[in-house]
């Protein structure tokens, strides 16, 4: 299977519409032209997918960062709320 035929069919979210366009009309070309053209495509859309799974890398990351912070937040409040309560208590008694 040619890389042309690979990339002609790609997963809808993988590849963007006018990269996989190009690939179609690579695979039109004739023998010598294509086979030019065929390992420069394979580059770019190894670069493409890569770029992809590294920006949904990030994506996640930072997804996991927003609810750590919010956790974080969460137990400040938390903490500041049991400080001001035993602050109280202990001028109660003074």
């Amino acid at each position: 299977m040619t890389e042309a035929s690979r990339v002609a069919k790609p997963k809808a979210e993988e590849l963007p519409a006018d990269l996989v366009e190009l690939a179609e009309a690579v695979g039109r070309l004739s023998g010598s032209d294509r086979a030019e053209v065929d390992t420069i495509l394979a580059k770019v859309v190894d670069s493409t997918r890569r770029r992809r799974r590294i920006l949904n890398l990030v994506q996640d990351a930072l997804g996991q960062l927003r609810l750590d912070m919010k956790y974080l937040m969460f137990d400040l409040e938390a903490t500041r709320r049991e400080r001001d309560e035993y602050r109280r208590k202990l001028e109660e008694k003074a």
